[in-house]
Parts: structure tokens; sequence; C-alpha cells
């Protein structure tokens, strides 16, 4: 039907409709527009109040909002129009009610009521914009929407909204009768979007007082009227409000870029992307909804720069996609609960790729199963072999503060059982497994050296597996994860080599990472996994690579609090530049940040860009250290000179031994310290540092550190280490310089070559044998080395006899570390000068102690014997070389005769004192093992010896192992003595277990 056939039936349409208008009641009136309700047949009527149309005008009108309804979809949110009738003899339009209130209502009530929700109001805008974008599907600009014209129903825990005017809604479909072209399709579309901007504003800023009254020069307006003058949307400062202050960040930037449209944009180069469509609005404001990340509902409770730059950083804990590579650590956590066989997996991947990061996802719900997660970190200028026992000794550490001793009772008997006591080369062990010493083993001695480091590399390596073995367990599998293994030494990959195929090894995990541009076919690491495949060992591969588009744009919008439509055009060209990688676009956007390319706007309340200069920017291959360099350049002198002092402190350090390198001889103390904390505060708001405690702080990124580093000019850099060793070695305490000891060393020797007094390479020496100390007990040997040999390079010849217990003490730690890593052809030439030089004969026995090793170690037995029964007769305790029957037979009796009915008694002998006879024991326990095999003949006259010496001058640790020699002496030809070789047996238990002594080398 066609409107004039309508037209010329006014008559009969009102006479048939009359009898409908029973009860009517009026809900709405404005100047233009009467509303009625029919509360009996859930309708409503429409009712035109226009004097300056005719009926045949209003019928216009009326026609046009029936046809829109009946030509959107069914699925449409719209007012359902039934016929066009009359009311009071006036033309109107009868309607199916619709339940709810209109939005208009529903913020007034909210204002004036109990506060309401912001998440409620934000379901209550994705309906709205769900309805709008179901409307521009259909082929219809709806050209009014405001709050008055939106009815708003609660359905669940979300809302629908159905829009009830449709007198100015345009329909432009191809085919259409208005011929709409499709410049005015989009220009109808944006005035929609503006439109929804407003209602948005109003809707989710009632709780705030944030309106925000942009002046719309197309008259708008719905049943009840246009919007306010523009005049009255004038600020005082004399600009327009973009709205949305005191929204959170997200909306704010939704809401902006809906007002401002296409042709919003400033004057400015810098702009956000408008909406291309209602749809992207709806979906945005989904994501918000669906987010279980609070970034998108971070605000600006003080616009400053920290308060924004604090958006420019990667928090910790921040993590996107990789599924794939999560799934497969998931079900590799799944398996080290229920696998017998240890399991090894290396994740790979280059520099920044978020491989650490992706590792420490499986650590709270490992943990929270009850698992035991151990972490350690491989640093490319740090100490390797301290990485293993630092990340166990953190390990034990964190379980003796959280206090669950009992909890842990049998991991405790589990370790005991396996190494005994020797856990000291773990402090946090030692101290998690102390107990009370029964009375009378105070004051034994265990060992007649006075360093602890005795021990083999092999027996490290050995002892480091069996703790592995002891506390992983069904109920508490394990996971150590090592990270950044292409800076890891010979030495722990060869414990992960043993971990793997250790038969008293269950329920555990071995993950590694590392950077694969960084390891090559020739590379100790890959050698050594290789070595691992050929023992039997599957090796579960993880690549990380770049994230997909999809996962950058997530980060941006979270990072920016924009949302994902508006970043889609930024988030493409950032991922084209950084590869993907997540450090190079964290570093990448502080950069663009830098040079202005990328800021945030006051005015609009959101992030702003000049896409067309990003994608001219060249990026450098190396782009976190490119980036961070033309970073640093642009602040100031001082915060330089910080980042230099920070750079030469090492990857993780306190802010107290920052303030220390920053202290002149004459600086106010006070002054320093706000220096240091403003370079502190500076680093970690500008991403440089993160801090991980109580004023203590890690590089981001080595990097970023390397950065920092080459602001030292080459030529400088020795002068400056020692520049910075020396200051804090002379601002700390006896006390600080304990724990600053790596730091202090470390500085100095890079500049050992401009340290030329005597006092002063004196100074370094000390300093050097400290640092050694202090490896040694970290069972760091090749650190300890290294610090020995250094401090023994500023000795001069006549220290022998100006500082002669400094240097032999440095000789002898040395030799001791040598040993232990295996370095015989160095140790060969260390040992002459102790050997020439060393006062008396007493102060060589150490020396000649670690050279025996060596030979031994090297199975040079013929001449480690000879060296032992020569130092044996110098210490009194001559051994015939030339064993005959006569002599065993003496040397077995004298000793029966010694034991001969007192075997148990003799467990209350007093400890041994004397330093010679402790000396002699040593030597011939290292004899015993070189005879063995060797000279079996000289073994039993040995074993004799030392079971004679401990009977005589009192028991050491090595006493049990000389009786346990004897007693298989004595159950062996000629002698057969079982019952005498049994009591010798349980004689050297009693021993052992009394010194609590497993030491025996």
């Amino acid at each position: 039907m066609n409107h004039l056939s309508l037209l010329s039936s006014r008559d009969n349409i009102i006479a048939n409709n009359a009898e409908n208008n029973r009860n009517p009641r009026l809900v709405y009136q404005s100047v233009t527009t009467a509303v009625y309700q029919l509360p009996l047949e859930d309708k409503g009527i429409k009712v035109i109040l226009d004097r300056n149309s005719s009926d045949e005008q209003i019928i216009r009108k009326l026609l046009h909002e029936q046809y829109v309804s009946n030509f959107l979809p069914s699925s449409c949110r719209k007012r359902r129009v039934i016929d066009i009738t009359s009311f009071e003899r006036q033309p109107a339009l009868t309607f199916k009610w619709d339940s709810g209130i209109t939005v208009n209502d529903w913020i007034h009530i909210a204002r004036i009521g109990p506060r309401v929700d912001l998440n409620v109001r934000i379901r209550a805008a994705m309906a709205i914009a769900k309805t709008l974008s179901d409307f521009h599907d259909g082929g219809v600009v709806y050209n009014r929407l405001t709050p008055e014209n939106i009815v708003l129903e609660p359905v669940s825990s979300d809302f629908v909204a159905t829009f009830i005017d449709f007198s100015g809604a345009i329909i432009y479909e191809e085919d259409n009768r208005f011929n709409v072209d499709a410049q005015f399709e989009r220009q109808a579309k944006i005035l929609d979007l503006k439109r929804l901007g407003l209602v948005l504003n109003d809707l989710l800023g009632g709780e705030e007082g944030a309106l925000a009254n942009l002046a719309l020069d197309d008259g708008g307006g719905g049943e009840s009227g246009t919007r306010s003058d523009p005049d009255s949307d004038r600020r005082k400062r004399g600009k327009h409000s973009t709205g949305a202050e005191g929204l959170p960040l997200y909306l704010a930037s939704l809401i902006s870029t809906l007002l401002k449209g296409k042709d919003g944009s400033t004057s400015s180069e810098l702009f956000c992307y408008e909406y291309a469509s209602s749809k992207d609005v709806y979906l945005d404001l989904k994501v918000l909804v669906e987010s279980n990340s609070d970034s998108c509902l971070r605000k600006f409770n003080k616009l400053d720069g920290s308060a924004i730059m604090s958006q420019m950083r990667l928090h910790k804990g921040m993590f996107y996609g990789r599924q794939v590579q999560m799934s497969m650590l998931s079900t590799l956590c799944q398996l080290v609960f229920s696998t017998d066989k240890p399991l090894l997996a290396m994740v790979s991947g280059p520099s920044g790729a978020g491989k650490s990061t992706l590792a420490n996802q499986i650590k709270k719900p490992f943990v929270d199963k009850g698992g035991y997660f151990i972490r350690g970190k491989f640093e490319k200028a740090d100490r390797p072999d301290s990485v293993l026992s630092s990340a166990l000794d953190s390990f034990f550490g964190k379980l003796i503060e959280a206090d669950t001793t009992h909890v842990h009772q049998s991991t405790k008997w589990n370790i005991r059982d396996s190494i005994g006591n020797a856990s000291g080369f773990i402090p946090n062990l030692q101290k998690w497994l102390a107990e009370e010493k029964d009375n009378h083993t105070e004051g034994i001695p265990l060992l007649p050296s006075k360093k602890k480091a005795a021990i083999s590399s092999i027996r490290l390596k050995f002892l480091f597996c069996k703790i592995i073995g002891a506390i992983a367990c069904k109920a508490h599998p394990v996971i150590l994860f090592l990270d950044d293994l292409q800076w890891a030494d010979e030495m722990t990959l060869d414990i992960i080599r043993m971990m793997m195929i250790d038969p008293d090894i269950h329920h555990f995990l071995f993950l590694g990472s590392y950077r694969e541009n960084e390891v090559n076919g020739s590379h100790p690491l890959t050698k050594k996994l290789h070595d691992i495949k050929e023992q039997g060992t599957k090796i579960v591969t993880i690549k990380v690579g770049q994230i997909e588009r999809e996962c950058v744009n997530t980060l941006l919008s979270e990072t920016l609090c924009i949302p994902p439509s508006l970043c889609q055009p930024l988030s493409t060209v950032v991922h084209n530049k950084c590869c993907g990688i997540i450090l190079f676009i964290w570093k990448f956007l502080a950069y663009l940040h830098d040079e202005g390319l990328l800021l945030f706007s006051m005015t609009h309340r959101q992030w702003l860009y000049d896409l067309d200069k990003i994608r001219l920017e060249q990026i450098h291959q190396d782009v976190v250290l490119h980036i961070t360099k033309h970073m640093i350049r642009h602040v100031s002198k001082r915060m330089q000179m910080g980042l230099k002092f920070a750079a030469c402190l090492g990857p993780c350090f306190d802010g107290t031994v920052l303030e220390m390198a920053m202290k002149g001889d004459n600086s106010d103390a006070g002054g320093v310290a706000e220096r240091a904390k403003a370079t502190l505060e500076f680093c970690v708001n500008n991403g440089f540092f993160r801090e991980v405690g109580p004023n203590r702080y890690v590089w981001a990124h080595d990097k970023i550190q390397q950065a920092a580093y080459d602001l030292i000019p080459l030529p400088k850099r020795d002068t400056f280490h020692l520049f910075v060793g020396s200051r804090i070695f002379i601002n700390a305490s006896p006390s600080e310089l304990k724990d600053m000891i790596y730091i202090v060393v470390d500085n100095m020797n890079i500049g050992s070559k401009l340290i030329e007094s005597k006092d002063q390479r004196h100074d370094a020496a000390s300093l050097n044998f400290q640092a050694g100390e202090e490896s040694l007990q970290a069972s760091a040997f090749h650190s300890a080395a290294i610090f020995f040999m250094t401090g023994i390079s500023f000795l001069e010849d006549e220290s022998w006899e100006t500082n002669y217990s400094l240097t032999i003490g440095l000789y002898d730690a040395a030799s001791e570390a040598l040993v232990v890593t295996g370095d015989f052809s160095k140790l060969s030439i260390l040992i002459e000068k102790p050997l020439a030089k060393a006062r008396s004969f007493e102060d060589k026995l150490n020396t000649y102690n670690n050279l025996i090793r060596s030979l031994a170690a090297s199975s040079r037995y013929k001449e480690g014997i000879a060296m032992c029964l020569d130092i044996l007769a110098q210490l009194g305790e001559a051994i015939p070389n030339d064993i005959t029957a006569d002599i065993y037979r003496d040397e077995a009796l004298q000793v029966k005769q010694l034991w001969k009915g007192k075997s148990m008694d003799m467990l209350s002998l007093p400890p041994m004192t004397d330093p010679k006879k402790l000396a002699a024991m040593q030597f011939m326990n290292h004899a015993v093992i070189m005879t063995y095999s060797f000279n079996p003949m000289l073994n039993p006259i040995l074993v004799f010896r030392m079971v004679s010496l401990s009977t005589l001058h009192g028991m050491t640790n090595l006493s049990c192992f000389a009786f346990a020699c004897y007693g298989a002496l004595l159950v062996s030809e000629p002698s057969c003595d079982i019952e005498e070789g049994h009591s010798m047996g349980r004689v050297a238990t009693e021993i052992m277990h009394m010194l609590g002594a497993r030491e025996v080398c």
C-alpha cells in the first residue's frame, strides 16, 4: 500500500480503530510527541503533536516509522509498529509496548539513588552498542540516538536495549527507494557513532558527574526534541570538552574517539584512529566486560609524567599468547607427578621473546599442587659456577622462612640419608638440617685442613644429584629451572647430564632456557645436549618465537588502555617492526613516546600516535640495545652518570651499593642519598630496573645494562671500574663489605693495571682472598680459583717477607681450588713458590696435600705414594717402602696387642689434637687409597699405622675409615678372623656416628 491510498482512507482508519483506544494512560509528552500506554493490551500509541504539519504530512512520518520497523530484521531490538490508527481524532501509531525504562530515566534514577556499579553501566552500554550495530547491519542508520529513545531491560546479568523512535531513521541498502549514496551513508553512520559517544558518556560518566555536552550541528534529538544550544557546551577555558573525565582510560579513549569522529582530529599530526563501525564499539565493550585484567580499568588519579610513564612498562606477570607452548609445559607438569624417570625440556628463542616469563607461568599452579620449583639464572659477566648452589640455597632459605619443618620432615630425613653432614656447600641447607650436637662430639676436629673445600668436583656433582633425588618424590615433585644456559659453565652442564641418568632421581623435571641465536653447533650446551640424547634421555624442545599480531594488539591495548579496535593500525606496524618479540615491543613503545610519536593527550584523555611517521622508523637489528641507547642519550648528564655507576654493579644490586659508589670523599651524604634515590626512581619508572625487594634492584634485561655500560668510553672503562670499586671499598663498613665483596673485587680487578702502590696492591690481594673464600663456601670453585690467582698477581716477590700470612694463605687456597677444578697444569706451576719460600715444613703441608691429590686424580700413583712416604717420614711416621712378610707380621701384631680386649672401650678416646699426627693421618689416607690398586703389599701397613695413631693419639674423622679397612683385613686372608673383623666394623660405624664424619679425603 502506497502513501496516496493511505491518505484517501484516513476517515476509515479513524472509524475502525476508535474502539481500541479504551483507558489509555499518558506516559510521556513533549511539545511534538505524546505517548500513551494501553496496559490491558500491552500496546502503546504514539501521537505527533505538530500544529505546523498537515495530517497528510504526519501520516507520512508515521508510515515511514512503520516501514523502517518492518524493514529491519526481527532479530533487531526495535519498536514493533502494529498499525497506523487515530487517537482522539489525530493520526497515531500503534506499537507493541516494550518493558523497561528509557536510558534517560535510568541515568536519573542512578544519580539520585544508590550508586550503580561501573560494570553494570558498561553492560548497559554494550547492549546499546549491540542494537545500533544490528541496525547498521540491517541497512538502517538510526539518526536519533538519544537517552530518551532507548529502552533498557535487564535480562539475567545483562541488558537488552530497544530503540523506539524511527522518525529520523534512514534506510541505505543498495536498491532502496531513497537512493542514499555511499558518502551520505558514511556521514550518517558517523553521526550515529557521535551520538553513541554522547549517550555512553552520559551513561558511564553518571557516577563521576563527567558529562560531555559536545556540540552537534545537526539538530539531533528524539521524541523529546533537540539537544541544548551549542554555546552551552563551552567551558571557561574556551574549549569543547571531549568527554569522559574521571573514567577509566579505556572508556575515556572509546568515548573520546566516538565524540571526535572523522572531523574531530586535533591540529596535531597525532591522532587515534576512529571507529569504523558500531560493531567495533560493541566488541570493545565486550572485551572490557569479559577481560580479567585490571589494566583496562586503570585511571589517572593524578595526571603527571610518572603516572603516564608507568603505563609504558610491561609489569611483572603480564603474559600474552604462547598457548601451544603453555600446553606443552602444562603437560610436562602433569607428567612429573606420575613419571619415575627424570624429564628434560628446553625452551629456546631469541632474546626478549619471553622464555623466562613462559617458564614462570607454571610456577604457581605447580607449587599449589605440592611441587617444588627451584629457579636459577646465569648472567653473562657473573659467576656461572655459583648459580646451581645459589638456586638451591635460595630454595632452602624459603623453606626456613616458611617455617614448615614438620611438613618437610621426611625430606630432611631423605637428605641426611643421602649426603650425611656434607651440606656445608649450601649454607641454608646446612641451617635447615641443623640439630643439637651431642656434647661428647664438641671440639672433635673433622678435617686437619682449615678449609671445607677438600671435596672434589666429581664428589660435588654427586652431592647435587643426591640432594635433588632426596627432595623429589611423588608428593613433592621438583622442577629445576635454569635460565640463560648459553652462559652456563661446563660443571653445571655435566650435573644436568648426571641428573638425567641418576637411578635415585624420580618425579623430576629439568627445565632450561637459552638464546638460540647465541648457541651454535660447537657450543658446550649443544654438545652436552647431544650427550644427554645419546644416554637415552628424550629432550622436549619448546620454541618461543614471535607472538601473533592479535596478541600484540592485546598487549598494546592493555598497556595503553586503548580499546583493541583502535589499536589495530598501530599494532600491525609495531608487530612488523619488532618481529613480535615482547621485550622489543615494550622498548619500541618507550622509544616512540620519547620521540613524540606516541603521546598521551590530557585534553582527549587518551594516547595518540602518528602512524605515518612510525611506519618510516628504521629499526636496528638489536632493537633493545639500539633503542635503550637512544633513550639514555636524552636523559640528563647527572642521570647518565647514575646509570654508568649502576651498570658496573652487576645484574642485581642493592640501592645502598649505588649510593656508596656515587659518594665522594667530601660529598654531602644527604645529597648523595637523594641523587641515588632519584636515579633509582627514574630507572624504575623508565623500565631500566625492576625492584625485586626492599631497596633491591635488577636490570630489566642484560641488553639494557649493556646500553648503560656503553655510556662509559672504552679507553676510560678500566679507570671507571677502579674508581667504582675503590669508592665502595672506602665507604663500606666491614660488615657491609662482606655482602658487597664481589662487586668491589670485580670492579677493582678490571682496573688492576692501574693499581701501582704497594698498599693498594696489598688491599687488592686481600680483597681477592676474601672473595675467593666466599666462593669456596658457595662451592663456586672456578670463580674461587680466579679470585685467588688474581690476588697472587698483586703480590710482589718481597711479599713472602713483608706479608707472609696473606701470601701463604693465597697460595694454599689457590692450589686447593685448582685441584677441585682439575687444572693440574696450572697447579704444577703454582706450587713451585710455596714449596721454595714457605718458612717451615708445616707451612708446606697444604701445598703437598693438594699436589698429592692432583697426582692421584691424574693416576700418577707411583709419584704420589713416594711423596706421601717422604712426607710421613718428615712427620715422624717412617714407613718402609719394601714390605716383607716379617714387616707385615710385626705391624699386624702391634695393632692387635693395642686392641686386645678393649675394642668398644676405645670409643671413649679423646679427639686427636697433635697437628703432626693429624697431618700424618691425612697423608696416610691418601696413600691407602692409591696403594689399594697400585701397591697392595704396602696398603695394609698404612692401615695398621692409621689404627695405631688413632688408638695412641685420639680420634679424628679419618679414624672410621681406618677401622673399616682394618676390619676388612681381619676377615680376609691370612687372618680370617670374622668375629674381630665384625667388631672393628662396629667400631668404625660408631666412630662415624659419634663424629658425624662422612668425609674421608
